[in-house]
Formats: structure tokens, sequence, C-alpha cells
């Protein structure tokens, strides 16, 4: 079994971003399992804060969720053609302290997609991510990339895709990564 987490970078409650992850969670095959979580309680990061109180618990968990998965899905969202403010705030703080990242990131099977109302999907995002991901020494999947555009029209009441072209793109898309974690499992 293929364990995965779906990392959602939005905090808002009916995230397309979210709803991405969970519509790909349900159409993993039967040896993936994806679990999706959010970014949901992490603070602003703040080093007097870090200095005094520590690592939140919200961080903690998240931190050890993704030690133990085999993989990690980061679903972004695109705000003024880049990364969320809110989402690489959260990784700031996954990285912390220093010592942590490469128990957290190195070598870490990761692949980012994104969804958004735009016409070009989270193309700007993603790029924008790719220092950040360089910098914590994760292994990143660059097979195939999931850039979902006119999220708005993606969905049913149910969270189901109802876009068939979408649908097979996500198909094909989970297949492969899971066949990178498989071959790049961290030791």
């Amino acid at each position: 079994m293929i364990r995965l987490t779906g990392l959602s970078g939005s905090l808002r409650q009916d995230s397309f971003n979210t709803r991405l992850l969970k519509a790909m969670a349900t159409m993993a095959p039967d040896d993936v399992d994806i679990s999706v979580d959010t970014i949901a309680g992490i603070p602003l990061y703040n080093g007097d804060d870090e200095g005094q109180h520590g690592i939140p618990e919200a961080v903690e968990l998240l931190k050890s969720r993704i030690v133990e998965t085999d993989g990690l899905i980061v679903s972004t969202p695109e705000y003024n053609n880049a990364m969320p403010g809110v989402l690489k705030n959260a990784v700031d703080w996954l990285s912390r302290p220093p010592s942590d990242i490469r128990r957290v990131f190195h070598n870490l099977p990761l692949a980012v997609i994104g969804a958004t109302q735009g016409a070009f999907g989270t193309t700007l995002s993603q790029v924008s991510w790719l220092p950040v991901w360089r910098l914590l020494g994760v292994n990143l999947f660059t097979t195939e990339r999931l850039m979902v555009s006119a999220a708005n029209n993606l969905f049913d009441d149910d969270g189901s895709i109802i876009d068939e072209g979408v649908e097979q793109r996500i198909h094909t898309f989970i297949e492969k990564f899971a066949v990178f974690v498989a071959d790049h499992r961290r030791p």
C-alpha cells in the first residue's frame, strides 16, 4: 500500500484545492491511499513566538503525518500570480527548527498540483514553489503536471469531478505519481 498525504494550501472551507484532493482520494487505485490534510490552525510564523512557546501543536501534528507518509501532494492555489502566503507560512513552520528539515522533507517524494478559477491553472504558483522545494531537499515529481483551470465549473454539489477530461488527467497523475513514490521511497 502506498500512503500519500494531500495537503491543501487554502484556508477556505470550500476550497477548489481541497475539493481536488478529496476527489483525487476517491479516484485513487486500490493500492494507493490518499489522506487529505489542511493548513488550518497554523499561526503566522514569528520567531519570537517560536522562541517563547516552541513549535505549535498543529505544526507538530502535520510534521508527524508528513514524516509517516510515503509521498506528499501539495495542492496550491495561485494568488496574484504566485504561491499563497498562508501555504508558504505553513511550509516555513514545517521547516522549523532547521534541524527538522532533513527529517520532514529530505528525499520526500513530492508533487505540486493546483486548481483555480483562472484560465492558466496554477502555472505561476507551481513555478514559484520550485526554489523552496529545492532548498528543502524534496524529491520533486516532474513527470506529470496537474494544473486545473476553471475550477468553479469542475465539481458537482457532492464534490465529484464532472469533467471527464480532467478526471482522466487526475487518474493519470495519481498512477504516475504512485509509481514515482514506489521507486523513490525514503528509507
